[in-house]
């Protein structure tokens, strides 16, 4: 097995969150990391702010266009030589009633959320296969496990995205590549911030087992976790990283009578 110090880890929707705080920790375990995320100037400040050009190659590309991503993966394994980890944390929402989606919406978040970690994966795989295996970690989400309102395409695309973990375990086993998802709850990221009114967030408080939002640095704890040597009999599992969340459940009062008030 290479060292920590020769490991390469991908992580997509790296420019900011989740993906950010999983870079950071990856570079912190020793790793080093290709960042990719389709929001090119916010990617390479993040980048630069680490101040390891050696360590680190930021890419800007659409993870759902097939020729983006394969032009990606070859210029990583040019630079790198290999790739031992793939995070597929790029992801799009869009909070509407369902009645309100219009089929391009529908459609994009699905490109993004369940084609493209689809395309990142059939991209990489043959390289980890070739070196000896690799891990992947599908970042889905509570949505993609319990319903709720204004969440039609997002939470269906994660769903989709749960099963997917489970195809792609399932036929890469053999290639020593082991996949995995992490399914975030309540997380205190800006998309959060932007769309979770105070009222939402009294409500997901009152329903969480550990009374909290959960960190992005606790959700990149356990991605490395799956990505690492620790984790080398896990594989087709999704891991709830929520607080408890999924096992409360969540009464939605405030958005329904939001709804009614409108």
């Amino acid at each position: 097995m290479p060292s920590e110090a020769n490991k390469v880890a991908l992580v997509t929707g790296a420019a900011r969150g989740i993906g950010l705080a999983t870079a950071t920790r990856f570079l912190e375990d020793g790793w080093r990391v290709a960042m990719l995320d389709i929001l090119g100037d916010t990617l390479g400040s993040a980048a630069v702010a680490f101040d390891r050009p050696d360590s680190i190659l930021a890419l800007e590309a659409d993870v759902s266009d097939p020729t983006a991503v394969q032009v990606a993966v070859e210029r990583i394994h040019r630079r790198f030589g290999r790739i031992d980890a793939l995070v597929n944390n790029a992801g799009i929402a869009i909070f509407k009633p369902m009645l309100d989606v219009t089929v391009e919406e529908w459609q994009r978040v699905l490109a993004v959320n369940l084609t493209g970690p689809f395309l990142m994966t059939q991209a990489v795989a043959p390289i980890m296969r070739d070196q000896g295996g690799g891990a992947v970690v599908n970042i889905t989400s509570i949505s993609g496990l319990r319903a709720s309102t204004l969440r039609v395409a997002y939470g269906t695309s994660k769903a989709g995205l749960a099963h997917l973990t489970k195809q792609q375990a399932a036929e890469l086993g053999e290639y020593g590549i082991r996949v995995n998802a992490v399914a975030p709850g309540p997380v205190d990221t800006a998309m959060a911030k932007a769309v979770h009114t105070p009222a939402i967030r009294a409500d997901y408080h009152d329903h969480i087992p550990l009374n909290r939002y959960g960190l992005e640095t606790e959700l990149a704890n356990a991605i490395c976790f799956l990505c690492g040597e620790q984790a080398t009999y896990i594989t087709g599992q999704v891991l709830a990283v929520d607080g408890g969340f999924d096992a409360a459940g969540v009464g939605l009062p405030t958005l329904r009578r939001e709804r009614r008030n409108q």
